[in-house]
């Protein structure tokens, strides 16, 4: 803490201030605070893990074992991989060399997707958004190398100085291929008029966030009219997305559309540059160390300002639960996670949806029928905690301890086939989609739940030794959080059942939109490094959360209070106590490249205005800290926001 800064002023740095600036960012980081160090942890736990197994010289192969120990050993051979070198790519390069028309382009691109070598645009199989029990195939834009669109269409300082070490990065890495370096500038050149046409046609981050936007169901057999240049029945066969498919969803025809006449407007020869540069870039972490010191460069260092590169040992650990996460969540759950945690975790969320419930039926805001209709998504929410009910099953992937690229297409073939069974099958509505040892939490709107790996439930956000009012302030306002983003501006689109539908009246949802607006104006005058603004708009859904999460969590926190009573901890109430929790959560320290990024691209506020913007809102923050309208966090009455 740091007490010569008022809390009524800007409670972020009372909470914070004097760690803010006793723990800097580390070199190898482009960020640090309380998410990172908790991560950081977890990381060493799993690295204790690994290292057990890399003792053991009989291992049954196809076990568990077996795949987490040879393939961390496999990335840590640097020697065999800088001898390697780019040879590992050679049977797709030499695919991309073979294109001679549209056809075989369209026909690679669909190879290069099952490895997911990047392409002009994406490929994913997931709930049918208006039929939540059934799988489906959606079409997306994707083909950029930089982060967003705006990154080769704008002229301010910061575009053009991200935009320009990309410029160089990518003739480095043509040079690191082989070409001389008049070939290397001129594929950087054909690269940059690539990537800005389809950054042309791109739809904007802010629409890329609306559902209803981005669903756009078709026919299979109607897919022609974006086109005549892309033969999908030939694309399809080529992924494994089977003959019987009728429908898809293109989430951005336009986009497709325009796609279809870029293949055809650029010569075949400039596309065979452009697939050979996402290629080789897709696969950099996993080639030489040349390659991945300047993938680290441009990624790491221009767009997030981190110094120095991870250790190899945090790289190879990153790698192995990208590629066989399940396997090594298994070991951390076991070794990490125990009954205790999960017990007192399940009794916090019983008082946050009880409060969530008591919030709904006070509303005025609205409609009575509508309220009933929310109560009964509210009570249909999958709570998924700790790790998975069942695993996953790896059998049959071949994990080898001399062949780091190879382990990686290997495993990620292996989940592409394993996602492309999914079209055959009924929706698995017990799957999770992240790892037990991952420190983060979301709401899924399909399956109506919210999914909290046993990692981030882990001191200092959540503790069976810890004050009740930090296990709320922290993890119950980030419980509250995820359960708000089934019934913020998106998520309150999707019903019980997960499907997209309308469930509010025009009354409710215009009622609700003005509401919204509030937020998005107040997040709007908020600046960060460079005098960039905060995007109001596009971190919405996520201020709703903040908000609704702050508050219901600081209800369920009452509740826990009338059932174990008060008391005083170092002079502090439990109510102050909780906020200095909801603090805690977003203490961080940020690199001004890693703060620029953020801003442009991230639908997350810059964690100040995580603490500050709902402080403001919230009387419940007023009266714990005796809030006036001489304080700078003081608004008044009608300029707050107030939704759940």
């Amino acid at each position: 803490m740091d007490t010569n800064v008022r809390p009524q002023d800007d409670f972020y740095h009372y909470a914070n201030g004097t760690w803010l600036k006793k723990n800097p960012v580390p070199p190898h980081e482009s960020r640090w605070g309380s998410f990172l160090i908790l991560r950081y942890t977890t990381e060493k736990q799993l690295r204790a893990l690994v290292m057990k197994l890399q003792h053991k010289k009989k291992l049954k192969v196809g076990s568990s074992e077996q795949m987490v120990r040879d393939l961390y050993r496999s990335g840590l051979n640097m020697k065999k991989r800088n001898a390697l070198d780019l040879t590992p790519l050679a049977p797709w390069l030499k695919r991309i060399e073979k294109i001679k028309d549209i056809r075989s382009l369209v026909s690679t691109i669909a190879h290069l997707e099952k490895i997911g070598g990047g392409g002009p645009w994406g490929f994913g199989v997931d709930q049918d958004m208006k039929n939540s029990e059934k799988y489906i195939v959606y079409i997306h834009q994707s083909g950029l190398g930089m982060p967003d669109r705006d990154y080769y269409l704008k002229s301010d300082a910061e575009s053009i100085r991200v935009r320009t070490a990309y410029e160089k990065h990518v003739e480095t890495m043509f040079v690191f291929m082989g070409r001389s370096k008049v070939e290397a500038k001129r594929a950087r050149g054909t690269i940059m008029r690539i990537e800005t046409a389809i950054a042309k046609i791109s739809m904007p981050k802010e629409d890329l966030r609306d559902v209803d936007k981005t669903y756009h169901k078709v026919r299979v057999s109607t897919l022609r009219k974006f086109g005549k240049n892309i033969e999908w029945q030939s694309y399809f066969r080529i992924v494994g997305a089977g003959k019987k498919m009728r429908d898809v969803i293109v989430m951005q025809p336009k986009f497709l559309k325009a796609m279809n006449a870029l293949l055809a407007r650029e010569p075949i020869e400039d596309w065979k540059t452009y697939l050979t540069w996402h290629l080789v870039g897709g696969a950099a972490s996993y080639l030489s160390a040349k390659f991945e010191r300047q993938n680290f460069a441009f990624y790491g260092t221009t767009l997030s300002g981190v110094k120095v590169m991870k250790p190899a040992w945090r790289r190879v650990l990153g790698a192995v639960n990208g590629s066989i996460g399940e396997v090594l969540g298994k070991l951390y759950v076991e070794a990490y996670f125990g009954p205790e945690a999960k017990k007192r975790i399940l009794a916090v969320v019983e008082d946050l949806f009880e409060a969530y419930k008591k919030r709904i039926e006070n509303l005025d805001w609205m409609n009575a029928n509508t309220k009933k209709k929310a109560l009964k998504k509210l009570g249909e929410m999958n709570r998924k905690f700790g790790y998975p009910g069942k695993w996953k099953s790896y059998k049959g992937l071949s994990i080898q301890d001399d062949d780091y690229f190879g382990n990686a297409i290997r495993a990620t073939l292996f989940e592409h086939n394993r996602v492309m069974r999914r079209l055959n099958k009924k929706v698995d509505r017990e799957e999770w989609f992240t790892t037990p040892q991952t420190v983060n939490a979301f709401c899924d709107f399909g399956m109506n739940s919210i999914v909290f790996p046993a990692a981030i439930l882990q001191p200092p956000f959540f503790g069976v030794s810890n004050d009740d009012a930090i296990n709320y302030g922290a993890m119950g306002m980030t419980i509250g959080h995820e359960i708000t983003h089934g019934f913020d501006d998106q998520g309150s689109k999707f019903d019980g059942k997960g499907n997209r539908t309308t469930w509010w009246t025009k009354q409710d949802r215009t009622h609700f939109d003005k509401k919204a607006k509030v937020l998005v104006k107040q997040f709007n005058e908020y600046k960060v490094s460079g005098g960039l603004h905060v995007n109001g708009q596009l971190t919405l859904g996520e201020n709703i959360a903040d908000l609704g999460g702050a508050s219901i969590a600081y209800d369920a926190f009452k509740l826990r209070l009338a059932k174990t009573g008060r008391k005083d901890i170092d002079g502090f109430t439990p109510e102050q106590r909780f906020f200095l929790g909801f603090a805690l959560f977003e203490r961080e320290n940020r690199r001004p490249e890693m703060q620029k990024t953020s801003v442009l691209t991230d639908p997350h506020a810059p964690g100040m205005y995580r603490i500050n913007g709902p402080a403001s809102n919230l009387p419940e923050f007023y009266e714990a800290f005796a809030v006036t309208k001489k304080n700078k966090l003081y608004r008044n009455p009608k300029d707050r926001a107030k939704i759940w």
